[in-house]
């Protein structure tokens, strides 16, 4: 076990709490709400506390501005708390540049908020029903001040590890927790921990995994912008209960907040003696480095991803042997994804045995969702394991928009499965979405409504799919680009119901012959969708009618007479001469000269037009 004494450089609570007596003004400055203007917001609050003096005193207190990460409820950005001492925090949405001086003047000046700007109920109840632990820290502390994160116990899990646990007690703990990885494959991150720890070898290397790169997936982006010394601190204690000698952080390089802000905070950990040599002045030193991948979806996969740090090009490879046993440069490694990494110091500080509780029988803990689509409530969300996809769509996100029906919920990545409205009260945890037709992935959840297309929507995805394929493998690099065609085939009218059984069986090959996880996965949405909404595939080909009008191929244009108006709109607006009519007679479409183009549709103010 190792000997150690608490680092000179550590700032205890008591020295780091001296903002408790000030007013603060917190805004949300993660990539999304920097992307809906919140740095020209944070500069007109710093600009406005220090016109009125603000800043220097305000009665027997101070007002000063800071920066957050991301809050989750991203579709109301800019999101600012007001904290005036002694009393509760309350949020501004949609906050603009104006409306900082009537904020400032109001609610620090006069203590009376702003009534008509400050947060709905439905804004507490997107948070009320969520269960946030490793976003606990995401939107309260300024992501680039390593002393806000250890006056929130930063680091304890770590002092503990490395004053009163052996690597092997280190790896019981998170084994007994039921951690599984949060990247998508679900393994149980002690038994990785322990697979590698029992190899000995003069280097051994620890990765995080922060190459995101679904469509629609931001869970890790936040946490390294909103929370990255959270990330650092699970790696630091995982390389400890492996013998890590380095670690690297894979991140892509279109994340460049997340990049600057994990840079800022190695450097303060390495200078707070928490990372480096001699942590804590115990015997254990780990260095950790940032690599900036180029964008490549195959460079998520473990194997391909070590190829790229040692500056190959980007593809997996055959295994056995596994990683933990010849990774990086052919030396042990343990590779886990960002989330995984964050839920390490949790369990560490408040036990196995709690954390355990949450969660369902195998799937333990928490888990962080992109919720996107058309559900009213956009955003990051954290809620147990267990939790319906009814509950996440209707109670958290608040429903579907403009009246519409939910149709769909696809889940997974591009990788995922499209689960049908029957299937609204299935839990979500890996086992259930597995059996569904799904799998967890990362963790983005797209919601689709009535007027989407699901033979559409199986195209799309695995037009991403076959595109990002690095082709090492032909079942990956035909197959999909194979399947791609027929689906597109099938969009534009052209397909035969036999089509259906081709796609099932080369489905099944793929995923059988595939080297890595992206070919075996890359079928999901073709073969949830011919499960679920198969009604759909047979309409394109059996009628040639897209049922949500989505397929511009299938697209079938006339007037309605009675609604009709003669008012020659259509006729005027027609870039092809397609529409015939008079202000004395119904309009009529030729549809031999018709190109789909829409502009008829978009034109007619009546309806008419079907």
């Amino acid at each position: 076990m190792s000997s150690v004494t608490k680092s000179k450089k550590t700032k205890t609570k008591a020295e780091s709490s001296e903002n408790g007596n000030k007013s603060v003004i917190s805004v949300c400055l993660g990539t999304g709400g920097i992307a809906a203007g919140g740095d020209k917001v944070f500069a007109r609050f710093e600009k406005e506390i220090k016109s009125k003096k603000l800043d220097t005193a305000l009665g027997k207190r101070v007002c000063k501005t800071a920066k957050t990460g991301c809050r989750g409820l991203c579709a109301r950005d800019v999101l600012v708390d007001v904290t005036v001492p002694g009393k509760e925090a309350l949020t501004y949405e949609r906050v603009t540049v104006d409306m900082v001086p009537q904020i400032v003047e109001d609610h620090l000046v006069n203590n009376t908020p702003v009534k008509k700007w400050l947060a709905k109920d439905d804004y507490h109840k997107f948070h009320d029903n969520q269960q946030r632990l490793v976003l606990g820290n995401c939107g309260a502390i300024d992501p680039e001040n390593i002393d806000e994160y250890t006056i929130k116990g930063g680091y304890k899990a770590l002092e503990k590890v490395l004053t009163k646990m052996t690597p092997k007690e280190v790896i019981d703990e998170v084994s007994k927790a039921g951690l599984r990885g949060r990247g998508g494959g679900g393994f149980e991150t002690g038994w990785k921990w322990e697979s590698c720890a029992k190899y000995d070898a003069d280097e051994k290397f620890i990765i995080c995994n922060g190459d995101e790169g679904d469509p629609g997936a931001f869970m890790d982006r936040s946490i390294m912008e909103g929370d990255p010394h959270a990330v650092l601190e699970g790696m630091i204690i995982g390389g400890y209960a492996i013998g890590a000698t380095k670690g690297y952080i894979y991140v892509r390089a279109e994340y460049p907040l997340a990049v600057e802000r994990l840079h800022i905070a190695i450097r303060q950990a390495k200078e707070n003696g928490f990372l480096g040599e001699n942590i804590l002045n115990s015997d254990y030193s780990l260095d950790i480095v940032i690599k900036e991948g180029a964008g490549a979806f195959v460079c998520g996969e473990s194997t391909a991803l070590q190829y790229s740090i040692e500056g190959k090009r980007g593809m997996p490879r055959t295994r056995p042997p596994q990683s933990v046993e010849a990774g990086l440069w052919d030396k042990p490694t343990c590779l886990n994804n960002v989330e995984t990494f964050a839920n390490v110091p949790i369990i560490i500080n408040r036990g196995a045995k709690w954390y355990s509780k949450i969660g369902t029988e195998k799937s333990k803990g928490t888990k962080i969702f992109a919720l996107t689509g058309n559900v009213k409530n956009t955003g990051l969300i954290e809620v147990p394991m267990g939790i319906t996809i009814r509950e996440i769509v209707f109670d958290i996100g608040g429903g579907i928009p403009k009246k519409k029906k939910f149709k769909a919920v696809q889940i997974g990545g591009p990788s995922g499965g499209c689960l049908p409205e029957s299937l609204l009260d299935k839990p979500i945890d890996f086992e259930s979405l597995l059996e569904a037709g799904a799998m967890m992935g990362s963790g983005s959840l797209v919601v689709v409504d009535e007027t989407t297309c699901m033979v559409d929507m199986a195209r799309f995805f695995l037009a991403f799919c076959a595109n990002e394929s690095c082709g090492k493998c032909p079942p990956c690099r035909v197959g999909t680009t194979l399947m791609l065609d027929i689906l597109i085939r099938i969009t534009q009218g052209e397909g035969k119901e036999e089509d259906l059984d081709v796609l099932e069986q080369m489905s099944d090959e793929i995923n059988t012959m595939s080297l890595c996880g992206l070919g075996q996965s890359a079928p999901n949405p073709v073969v949830s969708t011919l499960r679920y909404f198969r009604d759909e595939y047979l309409a394109h080909i059996r009628d040639k009618e897209c049922p949500t009008a989505t397929c511009i191929a299938l697209h079938k244009y006339t007037v309605i007479p009675d609604k009709c108006t003669k008012c020659t709109l259509c006729i005027r607006n027609c870039p092809v001469n397609a529409i015939s009519g008079s202000k004395d007679e119904v309009a009529f479409i030729d549809k031999e000269k018709c190109t789909l183009c829409n502009l008829c549709y978009e034109k007619c103010n009546f309806m008419a037009i079907k």
